[in-house]
């Protein structure tokens, strides 16, 4: 499940890896209010895997509930997670105003925020870091989104060294814009992710050609191609591919219609550390290509100019947050975009149990958007393969690459369902120890 949060521990040390949001479940909002089942205070380290907001969003409230150690993530995550945290921020505060409430009640506020970047440092791939006498940490490229980590903890006692690696997130390598998830070959335990546990993306060559035929279908119908998108990596990567298409004349030049206002600052974020992009985009830029712009594309900085997108006629297609239809501007353009059969809803990645996207994603007849009742003719397209986490047969191949070393397996951060499938093919495939750990539960390591 989202909502990651991880704590490692000795007799002197406690380590929190990632403080993350439950999300997508009925009363996530209860949830995440509730006090951590452990004493903030005592935990002496926090290290960030990566910038989504089930891995940052309750970080904030560590602090506020009385953390006060160091916290630790790349300088891409710092930069992005400011950005996050803010804009979630404004938006529980406009919420709360809304229906009425005190916004003294939230998660955390500005105060907190401020505190929590106060106590955050940066380190970079390939760095390794001493915290105490006995721990050390590796940081590594879990070529995710932007800045991504996995961490490789060495446990030093007495001549024995045990090394335990939190993947975070491992990227959908090789992506579309960054460099490929580092292996990991010497792991004693392996805490991994399992969103894709159960399943695995197209093909890319069939997912690159049927990004390229949606969009070609709907503007030959003289429709909107309507693509709700996470404004951390997949908006890049939306942008990138379009580029890509029109350059190259594999479709015609249409208006796109960027409207999410984040989505706007993290590609600037994206831009500024170009050097952690794959070799071939690297080249790309220096040849003069600029990756995320091209004609036609247009920019909704406020909700007038969101607003009259509408309005606009002919073929053109629209990126708005958020990815899984759960807020934000896309809400307003499925209205107007769901009832007409010649427009595309195109889902770009995986949508959570619970969301109007995982909804959608079922091409119901009807569903309710604010309140309203709205009609689904559009064409309904799914396509996984740009999602930015590993699948299933990637996912063994990378418990294969450290299979030897291995003790045991933590199948964690994704549905029951695809992390007891992982689980059961990693014991069956490689015959390493894995488990879908209970939550809250503590298990010993050796």
């Amino acid at each position: 499940m989202t909502g990651a949060n991880f704590i490692l521990q000795n007799d002197a040390t406690r380590i929190a890896v990632d403080c993350g949001l439950l999300q997508g479940v009925a009363d996530a909002d209860a949830e995440n209010a509730q006090k951590f089942p452990y004493d903030p205070g005592a935990i002496d380290f926090l290290f960030v895997t990566h910038a989504h907001m089930d891995h940052i969003g309750k970080a904030p409230k560590l602090v506020k509930d009385g953390f006060h150690g160091a916290i630790f993530s790349t300088p891409e995550t710092r930069d992005l997670a400011e950005l996050m945290l803010s804009d979630a921020l404004s938006v529980m505060q406009t919420n709360a105003r809304e229906n009425g409430g005190d916004v003294s009640g939230l998660l955390y506020d500005q105060f907190d925020l401020s505190k929590t970047f106060s106590l955050w440092q940066t380190i970079s791939y390939g760095q390794e870091k001493k915290l105490t006498d006995e721990i050390s940490v590796l940081v590594m490229d879990a070529g995710h989104i932007l800045g991504s980590a996995m961490y490789k903890f060495s446990c030093a006692v007495a001549d024995k060294t045990t090394k335990i690696v939190f993947t975070g997130d491992s990227g959908n390598s090789p992506s579309p814009l960054l460099r490929d998830t580092d292996k990991i070959t010497d792991a004693d335990y392996l805490v991994m992710d399992s969103v894709y546990g159960d399943r695995n993306h197209e093909p890319k060559v069939e997912r690159d050609e049927k990004f390229r035929r949606i969009i070609l279908q709907t503007i030959s119908a003289g429709g909107t191609t309507l693509m709700p998108a996470f404004s951390l990596e997949r908006t890049q990567v939306i942008l990138y591919e379009l580029n890509n298409l029109i350059e190259a004349k594999k479709i015609p030049s249409v208006p796109v219609f960027l409207d999410a206002p984040l989505g706007q600052k993290v590609t600037e974020v994206y831009k500024k550390y170009e050097n952690d992009f794959n070799s071939g985009t690297q080249n790309q830029i220096k040849s003069g290509d600029d990756i995320f712009n091209f004609p036609k594309l247009q920019i909704s900085r406020s909700g007038a100019d969101s607003r009259k997108i509408a309005g606009i006629p002919g073929p053109k297609i629209i990126i708005a947050g958020s990815g899984m239809s759960s807020g934000g501007r896309v809400l307003s353009h499925e209205i107007g975009v769901l009832p007409d059969p010649k427009n595309t809803l195109l889902l770009m990645g995986y949508q959570a149990l619970g969301t109007l996207g995982r909804i959608l994603q079922d091409k119901p007849r009807q569903v309710e958007i604010d309140g309203k009742k709205v009609k689904v003719r559009a064409g309904i397209e799914m396509i996984s393969g740009y999602s930015s986490h590993k699948d299933l047969d990637h996912l063994v191949e990378m418990v294969s690459d450290t299979e030897k070393t291995l003790k045991r397996v933590f199948v964690v951060m994704g549905e029951p369902s695809a992390s007891t499938f992982l689980v059961q093919r990693l014991r069956e495939y490689l015959e390493v120890d894995a488990v879908y750990p209970e939550r809250a539960k503590a298990y010993e390591l050796n």
